[in-house]
């Protein structure tokens, strides 16, 4: 059996909320308004600070599904395919990407399961040079619109089943590969591999962390894709490559 990487995205590979980086591009295209800009502006600044508990993802969730009905699908993967460059490119952290390429070179597939919407997160992982994505995934009418229901809510224990699932169908020995998270929320997700990592972790997870001896990681270096690669380069496995490097680079010479 092979092993896998199982990644969470917010505040582990990217150092900030996904959907929220996106609202500013929501609002030029006519999809948000002034308020709804302004608020996700105070969220993003509160998540940045305290991070997201069990509550304020559910409101999350309803409040996405609420908001989006009625959306055409196929424009919002569009916009965020046009933009991700832009929203993305500063908030990459550079001690991920070494990781990931890490993992990559060990032969371990590397998977990226997050509660942001499928529509941000493949074009964001593919950014990145990453294929294999779980997500929350929204219903569609027979038009291409969002009905405003969730199909799958990839957050809490829906990580984990998703995680599970996903290494019966694709032989991953769960008991070898790793997980990240920043989140006490992703506990199942981390529990459910033999190697759990918590990242940046917030105070609960910090806690248990240090009860069961997990290994704990800082990322604080931001790499910014976008002066360090050429426009061609962007969207396939070559960002991840030159960007880890740069990144193991970067954070040898901090350590000497």
């Amino acid at each position: 059996m092979s092993a896998a990487a199982f990644f969470d995205l917010d505040k582990t590979i990217i150092a900030k909320s996904s959907t929220l980086a996106f609202t500013k591009s929501l609002y030029r295209a006519g999809l948000l308004s002034g308020t709804t800009l302004a608020k996700a502006g105070v969220a993003q600044a509160y998540y940045q600070a305290f991070g997201a508990d069990h509550d304020q993802l559910v409101r999350v969730k309803e409040e996405l599904a609420n908001m989006t009905r009625g959306w055409d699908q196929d424009e919002v993967i569009s916009l965020v395919e046009e933009t991700v460059d832009e929203v993305v490119a500063p908030l990459v952290y550079a001690e991920a990407l070494a990781i990931i390429d890490d993992h990559r070179r060990a032969g371990r597939q590397i998977v990226v399961i997050s509660a942001s919407p499928e529509e941000i997160v493949r074009p964001l992982c593919r950014y990145l040079g990453i294929d294999d994505v779980i997500a929350t995934r929204s219903e569609i009418d027979e038009d291409g619109k969002y009905t405003g229901e969730i199909a799958l809510y990839a957050y809490g224990p829906e990580k984990a089943k998703a995680m599970i699932h996903m290494a019966g169908k694709a032989g991953i020995d769960l008991a070898e590969s790793y997980a990240y998270s920043d989140s006490v929320t992703d506990l199942p997700m981390l529990v459910a591999v033999g190697h759990p990592v918590a990242v940046n972790p917030d105070s609960e997870l910090a806690v248990i962390a240090e009860e069961r001896g997990w290994e704990i990681r800082k990322f604080e270096s931001a790499v910014t894709l976008r002066d360090k690669i050429p426009a061609k380069a962007v969207g396939g496995a070559v960002v991840t490559g030159v960007a880890a490097v740069l990144a193991y680079w970067a954070l040898k010479g901090r350590k000497e």
